[in-house]
């Protein structure tokens, strides 16, 4: 599929595209940021930071990769959004780093709604406690934009629709529970490579795409 046809595809949806740049050479990175791509997104702080060295200074760099408080330091001056915010430690660090940045850094909590282990995020119980809570409320140097999950690793369809349709649904409560007059809390990261149609149909408005776009690894 080319990088044309999904961006027609994404824009009629009204669903934003971050292409997932880990593992792939600078080069490849400039060949779609030449066709107009400005959205991507790194795993590691180490090679976003390399990358954004050397490539065009209006790339939004996404950090979608789970994120240790020592690292927030080197993304805080520059990173366009965090997506992988899975703790109230976490955010406290992104908030004292933007506040040294002298800027405020947009993030979305990182939701748990998979069926595997190795999946990074936040339990519905615990994302109350993190909004509800003291140390949230006089953060100054974060934004709060949206919700982000990952779906299970499997086949099954249904399953994957369910994790999406059940994240959909958290979303709007959390929207109107904590940000009813925030109109900037309308973001839902959800749907990669193989599952962003399931996303897209589910409400996703924004997906994270690598191999589509680049190629295996």
């Amino acid at each position: 599929m080319s990088y044309q046809s999904i961006v027609t595809k994404l824009t009629q949806k009204n669903v934003t595209l971050v292409a997932v740049s880990k593992t792939k050479p600078a080069s490849a990175i400039q060949e779609l940021y030449n066709q107009g791509q400005r959205h991507f997104g790194e795993n590691k702080v180490q090679e976003l930071m390399a990358k954004a060295e050397e490539l065009p200074n209006d790339i939004q760099w996404h950090l979608i990769g789970h994120l240790q408080r020592n690292k927030v330091k080197y993304i805080a001056p520059f990173v366009h959004l965090i997506h992988s915010v899975d703790s109230l430690e976490l955010l406290q660090e992104i908030n004292k780093q933007g506040a040294k940045a002298n800027r405020t850094i947009d993030c979305l909590l990182q939701i748990f709604i998979a069926t595997e282990e190795t999946k990074f995020g936040l339990s519905v119980e615990e994302l109350n406690a993190l909004l509800t809570s003291p140390e949230y409320a006089p953060m100054q140097h974060i934004r709060i934009l949206g919700l982000m999950g990952m779906a299970s690793n499997t086949d099954d369809e249904a399953q994957v629709k369910r994790e999406f349709a059940s994240l959909k649904q958290l979303h709007t409560q959390i929207k109107q529970r904590y940000f009813e007059n925030d109109p900037l809390f309308d973001i839902l990261s959800m749907g990669m490579s193989t599952d962003h149609d399931l996303a897209i149909a589910e409400g996703s408005t924004m997906v994270r795409i690598g191999s589509l776009l680049f190629g295996g690894r």
